[in-house]
């Protein structure tokens, strides 16, 4: 089904990605409705229209999707309940199952698992007692994740030896996932757009470099050892796609191996590794997802020359960029820089 110009788009989440969607929605002549709990909501600022409401609450949900013609979702820990409801009077992209994968990292890596890709070693832990036992399987060093709602490094204990399995358990303290450590050389993702029809556009693989978990840079061409995995890894995000019937913009990181592509983790939405595609690609994530959603054919993702994405993270300076050549500076318009907040990117494209 298409949705022409003049529509509107509802968008759960009040975030940066929400923010720079908007943007994308009114280049190409839709109007962008913003659900989102926060007080402050920077996507407000870009956005046609705001209710602040909580994302549970079925009289604000049916007043939502009575004034949008498609809805999409900027983060993946937005309840699936409140998706699902809506995805049954109302198009919703990526489809909920995108979210209940997603959203738990063991039902996350089995998935992957059962279209042919290999994460890291991994066990479900639900006890300091099922922690030793996965442990003695995986080994150290290893990391225990909380199975939900952890980001950039969030929700995560690193154990380095069996003696600090405890500290690590008192830590996470509840249901959560052990991952091995593997060796890497680069750390890269990929990203994806498909539409309805299951036509799929591919961009470069960006070479992603993290600081303390959270992503630092992204630069395209990557390395040559991330190029000669690109096409396997590309090859799996488009079977997770398939497999879940998937609309918009997907992400997949990987780790390139010796022995080729580890998947880390999807996110079923645009990405930050991505945002060097609005200056450094000849049709943005942001908009490929637009295009998608409202079955619009998708535009052309050819990298249009060596890019780098800087993210600018809490106090980071953001005034050299405006006198930087090449440069293009994006701030998202938050109030307070705090330590490990992301509040703008800066992309060079030569």
């Amino acid at each position: 089904m298409r949705i022409d110009p003049g529509g509107t788009i509802g968008i759960l989440g009040g975030g940066q990605l929400g923010r720079m969607l908007a943007v994308a929605a009114a280049q190409l002549g839709y109007r962008t409705h913003i659900l989102a709990p926060e007080r402050d909501s920077v996507a407000a600022q870009t956005a046609s229209s705001l209710t602040r409401a909580d994302y549970h609450n079925r009289i604000v949900l049916n007043d939502f999707a009575e004034q949008c013609d498609v809805v999409t979702y900027e983060f993946e820990n937005v309840a699936v309940g409140p998706v699902e409801w809506l995805a049954a009077r109302i198009p919703v992209h990526p489809a909920p199952a995108a979210l209940r994968v997603a959203q738990d990292r063991i039902a996350e890596k089995a998935f992957v698992e059962t279209v042919g890709g290999r994460p890291a070693p991994w066990a479900a832990v639900d006890s300091e007692h099922a922690l030793t036992a996965a442990l003695a399987r995986i080994g150290t060093p290893a990391i225990l994740k909380t199975t939900r709602m952890g980001y950039d490094g969030k929700g995560q204990a690193l154990i380095r030896t069996i003696g600090e399995a405890a500290d690590a358990w008192t830590t996470i303290g509840g249901p959560s996932v052990l991952e091995g450590f593997i060796r890497f050389e680069h750390e890269f993702s990929i990203l994806i757009a498909r539409g309805h029809d299951g036509a799929t556009v591919r961009y470069d693989p960006p070479h992603n470099v993290h600081h303390a978990s959270i992503l630092r840079t992204s630069t395209v061409p990557a390395p040559a050892e991330v190029l000669t995995q690109a096409e396997e890894a590309t090859a799996l995000a488009c079977r997770i796609a398939e497999k879940l019937g998937y609309v918009g913009v997907l992400a997949c990181e990987f780790f390139a191996t010796s022995d080729g592509p580890v998947f880390n983790e999807m996110a079923p939405r645009v990405h930050n590794s991505g945002h060097w595609t609005i200056e450094g690609a000849e049709t943005s994530q942001f908009e490929n997802h637009i295009r998608a959603i409202c079955g619009l054919p998708l535009g052309d993702p050819s990298a249009r020359g060596v890019v780098e994405m800087r993210n600018l993270i809490g106090d980071d300076p953001w005034q050299a960029a405006l006198t930087e050549p090449g440069a293009h500076l994006h701030l998202y318009g938050k109030g307070e820089a705090r330590p490990g907040r992301k509040m703008g990117h800066v992309t060079v494209v030569r």
